[in-house]
């Protein structure tokens, strides 16, 4: 069979099991369904649990990373979230807290040879890192090379410890409703233990629909990361309903203050 008869065999069979579900469950950041609840339930507390405070623009300095990790010590954010070179730093200053730290690799365009991401992953793992977010080589998927994309996760999956969570950005804006679900697939057939939508750096960034699209195909178990143009906490809620596991987000101070619950912290 043909790679290409191949590809449209199985978005066929996926998007056939995906058009017998008529609703998505709401997860809790353990991955598992909860009951249904009203926005004002997630107070702001909560909600921080759910975001990576990330910083990954060009040009940040020092002092930028130094307020970063404050924020997130204050707030309590999951993690913080930057470029390779600037784990160490952020890694000496969370060092004994409860703050995650997380390095996105082949960030933002995901071309690179995928020995290059293997090495950054185990530079920045070896640095201090605790959890990747890795973008897939999306040239690649859209040229039906499923084989290179699924090694190059997994080139990445080997890099990892035990303990280190592994986060695929797949960068919806740039695939169609199939590509989506082949790369979901992948990243689930890899190993991975989250699917995220976006880098920030490309296109819309996340939507509802595609956070809703990308939990029906990983399930229950995996989680699900919402990143790219989350700026207020009703678009933060909308994204957990939808199924969304994580939060990534620059202006995570804004979201978690914006909240109808905010509280002292």
């Amino acid at each position: 069979m043909e790679e290409n008869e191949l590809i449209e065999k199985i978005t066929k069979e996926i998007l056939s099991k995906l058009e017998k579900m008529n609703k998505v469950e709401d997860l809790s950041k353990g991955g598992k369904p909860e009951k249904k609840a009203s926005p004002e339930t997630i107070t702001a507390e909560e909600l921080a649990g759910y975001i990576d405070h990330t910083l990954l623009k060009p040009g940040a300095t020092k002092e930028q990373f130094t307020q970063l990790c404050e924020e997130a010590l204050q707030y309590k954010f999951k993690s913080v979230c930057v470029n390779s070179s600037w784990v160490p730093f952020v890694a000496k200053k969370l060092r004994g807290t409860s703050v995650k730290v997380c390095s996105v690799i082949g960030f933002p365009l995901g071309e690179m040879d995928t020995r290059s991401k293997a090495f950054e992953a185990r530079n920045a793992i070896a640095n201090g890192a605790h959890e990747l977010d890795m973008v897939i080589n999306i040239g690649a998927l859209k040229s039906g090379n499923l084989k290179l994309v699924e090694e190059d996760i997994r080139a990445i999956k080997r890099a990892c410890r035990s303990t280190t969570l592994l986060k695929v950005i797949i960068e919806t804006s740039l695939l169609t409703e199939a590509e989506k679900i082949l790369a979901c697939e992948i990243s689930k057939k890899a190993g991975a233990d989250f699917v995220k939508t976006s880098t920030g750096f490309t296109g819309s960034g996340a939507t509802v629909e595609d956070v809703m699209l990308m939990r029906r195909v990983v399930g229950p178990k995996m989680g699900v990361k919402a990143s790219g143009g989350i700026r207020d906490y009703k678009t933060a809620v909308a994204m957990i309903r939808a199924g969304a596991t994580r939060i990534g987000a620059g202006g995570s101070v804004a979201i978690v203050t914006g909240s109808p619950n905010t509280k002292s912290y």
